[in-house]
């Protein structure tokens, strides 16, 4: 495969997997009240805390992967934030038996995403981004 065609597949993956990020972030920001009653209701302590650092996570490391600066640090700081988070918001096996098929799917989800993330700290953000212009 060609260096032109592997940066172009990178910045494709950085989009996508940033599209899970992003958007997720400002909607932190719009319904705080709401992500805070959520994760309260999953036992974790400091709720307000916790949603300031989601919000940190998702639109600031998500904005920093698509744009490729610091893309390494940023994308192994989402895989941990998804590890971290999964199996408390996606426990397929705590749930109620309708709901355990939803969760698994997300949970297994967020997975394979984190997967794509270390892939991309462990490679790199490629040619097509901030990085790859100051190299």
């Amino acid at each position: 495969m060609s260096p032109a065609v592997q940066d172009t597949l990178s910045l494709v993956g950085r989009a996508l997997l940033a599209l899970l990020f992003i958007p997720a972030g400002f909607s932190k920001i719009i319904g705080f009240a709401g992500v805070v009653g959520y994760i309260a209701s999953k036992g974790v302590p400091m709720p307000e805390v916790c949603a300031a650092l989601a919000i940190a996570a998702e639109l600031g490391l998500g904005l920093l992967l698509l744009a490729g600066w610091q893309a390494r640090w940023a994308a192994l700081g989402l895989a941990l934030f998804v590890f971290v988070i999964t199996p408390i918001f996606h426990a397929f096996w705590a749930v109620p038996p309708e709901q355990q098929m939803m969760q698994q799917q997300a949970f297994f989800k967020n997975l394979a995403a984190a997967g794509g993330l270390l892939v991309a700290a462990a490679f790199g953000p490629g040619r097509f981004s901030i990085d790859g212009r100051r190299t």
